[in-house]
């Protein structure tokens, strides 16, 4: 089926079905009121993860499975062998739309909007890995659906629902470190190789494997085994390398604590890879190793702020209040938050906070709790959102869309440095080292969703579709 006639059939189908499942008025199933019937696409890797967290709430049965790798999906396909097996998503909805109460979406990052979005607009509640789009074009898109349809939202970026982003949230509220002014992140990633050369040999494809879906909406290319598995995250066209990876767990934190929203101005400088005289890694492929990105928010508490961020080993100025040996941060990242009256650090995922010197947390007393804690997993927590009509979540693709837009505009000021070297006409070896970078800043505006500075950067905004894939 071509993509945008699938588009256009799944559209059809928000007005045909409801999403009590078809066989459950039937009476020979469990009510929707205790179970919820899933359809899951991208089960391998930590889509099995996910498959895993949401059957371990004791109150979601499979209805169907689905990947392009049968090698990385036997995990979940043999924990649930009595869910039917797809490789192709469109089979899935075309058999299933009618049986499923949800959808969960853990594939490569390109490929999130496109497979989410036809199932959003039958009615379907989603629960999308992070990042939840490869651009920012898809982001607000999915938020607007998800808000025409009023369903029940999660991004899997399960920090969202700890303890210590509330905990952290509630000493800025509080007050505890005054007026903050600059938020550091970093994380250690990219873990996978990352800054290639443009790769044009062709591996065969493993016959375990189908290359034409896993790629999507992307430009069709021969298979290469750099690519396969989780290498993907450093290619442009399929991921969004470290700061698309990190961003939504350790931006997560300074996001909802000081009620970020669009940033106003980005721009960034990024390491280059060498492997000759001024020869380099063609980076209109591949993310770059490592990169520095500063983004600047307007905020109604703290006024203007900067966040920066640094990935690929580089680290922002550690704090002088660091005892000497201690470690900000945790799990490979954190960020570090300067405020008026002291200073707080906060690790990668659950954003538990502290605050420096550690003397200071001998006779603190912290604020009394005023924010609801969440007491299931983040999975669970939107199994429940919808079994009880709460619809509530930690991170609902109305503050997920938009937080995946601040990381995403880091991309843009990333590829804004980088554009000198995939400049159209120019090739690698034809680089000039003494005129670079290709631009230091770029101006948003957010409403509009438009660089306002430089035309050319508004092209990153959204992707060039391949026929037939296209929103």
């Amino acid at each position: 089926m071509k993509r945008r006639s699938f588009i256009k059939k799944s559209a059809a189908a928000s007005a045909a079905f409801t999403i009590v499942p078809s066989f459950v008025l039937g009476g020979n199933h469990i009510a929707p009121s205790d179970t919820l019937y899933i359809g899951a696409v991208g089960v391998g890797g930590r889509g099995g993860g996910v498959v895993n967290e949401l059957f371990e709430t004791g109150k979601v049965k499979f209805v169907a499975l689905c990947d392009v790798d049968d090698v990385r999906a036997a995990n979940s396909y043999n924990a649930h062998p009595n869910a039917k097996k797809y490789r192709d998503f469109r089979k899935l909805y075309d058999n299933h739309i009618k049986d499923i109460d949800a959808v969960m979406v853990a594939t490569p990052d390109h490929t999130h909007a496109t497979i989410a979005i036809p199932f959003m607009k039958a009615g379907k509640h989603a629960y999308v890995e992070k990042p939840l789009t490869h651009n920012i074009y898809e982001a607000r898109m999915m938020a607007n659906v998800a808000n025409e349809q009023g369903i029940v939202t999660q991004m899997g970026n399960q920090g969202a629902s700890s303890d210590g982003i509330r905990i952290a949230q509630e000493w800025i509220n509080g007050g505890v470190i005054g007026k903050v002014h600059r938020v550091d992140c970093w994380t250690n990633r990219p873990v996978w190789p990352q800054g290639f050369k443009h790769i044009t040999e062709g591996h065969p494809i493993p016959e375990t494997l189908d290359w034409d879906l896993w790629l999507g909406p992307a430009k069709m290319r021969p298979y290469n085994e750099n690519y396969l598995p989780f290498k993907w995250r450093g290619f442009w066209d399929f991921g969004t390398g470290a700061m698309g990876d990190m961003g939504c767990h350790i931006m997560e934190t300074p996001f909802k604590a000081l009620g970020l929203g669009f940033p106003y101005e980005a721009e960034a400088s990024c390491t280059t890879i060498w492997s000759g005289d001024f020869v380099e890694a063609d980076y209109s492929e591949a993310c770059p190793p490592s990169s520095v990105v500063r983004l600047k928010f307007n905020t109604e508490k703290h006024g203007d702020l900067s966040l920066n961020w640094y990935d690929g080993g580089i680290m922002p100025d550690l704090p002088e209040e660091l005892a000497d040996g201690e470690i900000p941060g945790g799990n490979g990242g954190g960020s570090i938050f300067h405020g008026s009256d002291g200073i707080m650090v906060t690790d990668t995922y659950s954003g538990n906070p502290r605050l420096l010197p550690s003397e200071r947390m001998h006779h603190f007393l912290p604020p009394q709790p005023t924010l609801p804690r969440v007491t299931t997993s983040h999975q669970g927590e939107w199994v429940e959102a919808i079994l009880s009509g709460n619809k509530k979540t930690s991170s609902p693709f109305s503050y997920g869309g938009p937080l995946t837009e601040a990381v995403l505009m880091g991309n843009l000021a990333i590829k804004a440095y980088q554009y000198k070297t995939f400049k159209e006409g120019k090739k690698a070896g034809d680089w000039d080292p003494y005129n670079y970078p290709g631009r230091k800043n770029i101006l948003w505006d957010g409403a509009n969703m438009k660089v306002t500075n430089w035309e050319e950067a508004n092209r990153w905004v959204k992707r060039d579709y391949r026929a037939g894939w296209e929103l």
